[in-house]
């Protein structure tokens, strides 16, 4: 039977170099630039830039925009900590002020609307197309975040999957705004809402799906 200096001896002799991961939050900012630069290529190209600019002198709006962006960068970064065993709890908090923000501003443009249009105010609008938009963008994001994140291996990647989640679904609904050149109904807050929904419980389900592993297998030694 082998002894216990064997047992060390041996793993010593089979170890190798591994690569020690960068802090967190220089990994979610190296994220977060590159998913901000991939963004700004498609708003520039494909987006209708002036009657968003135009439409940012609406106060409503711009409180919207601050909050969905809020959202998606505090989870992002939030999930960055997470990951990493031992960091507190806490940071899962994180996004919760802009996620309030978000939903209040949302919520009080879909009222003024109302208020103008009476019952058009509950129309579905472009909603499902939107619905197409967030879940189209999101699932890739959401894929490229994951794939980083498991290289730290969390202990809790459920909840580490569904924060990230949250942060991919605001980070869709931000750029469906350079998209969206329109006030939204109430229904079309329910239907983007429910598109995040279904981005943020995709990736708690596949956090749940290799809860014993960490999300997916840890990343090779050099």
């Amino acid at each position: 039977m082998e002894t216990t200096e064997q047992l060390i001896t041996r793993l010593a002799a089979q170890a190798r170099p591994v690569r020690r991961l960068r802090p967190p939050m220089v990994r979610a900012v190296l994220w977060l630039v590159g998913m901000g630069g991939v963004g700004g290529v498609a708003i520039a190209l494909f987006s209708n830039l002036d009657v968003t600019i135009g439409r940012l002198s609406e106060p409503l709006l711009l409180a919207e925009l601050i909050g969905i962006l809020g959202t998606a960068i505090g989870a992002v970064i939030a999930a960055f900590y997470l990951s990493v065993p031992g960091r507190s709890s806490r940071w899962g908090l994180v996004p919760i002020p802009f996620f309030v923000l978000w939903m209040a501003s949302s919520g009080d443009n879909c009222y003024q609307d109302w208020l103008v249009h009476g019952t058009d105010g509950w129309a579905l609008g472009e909603s499902f197309a939107c619905f197409r938009f967030i879940l189209m963008t999101g699932v890739p994001i959401a894929l490229s975040l994951l794939l980083i994140l498991r290289r730290a291996h969390p202990l809790a990647p459920i909840r580490v999957a569904a924060i990230a989640g949250l942060g991919v679904a605001a980070m869709a609904a931000f750029l469906l705004q350079f998209f969206h050149t329109f006030d939204i109904t109430f229904l079309d807050l329910a239907v983007h809402l429910a598109a995040g929904a279904m981005v943020a419980a995709g990736s708690a389900l596949v956090g749940l799906s290799r809860r014993r592993g960490g999300f997916m297998p840890p990343a090779r030694p050099m």
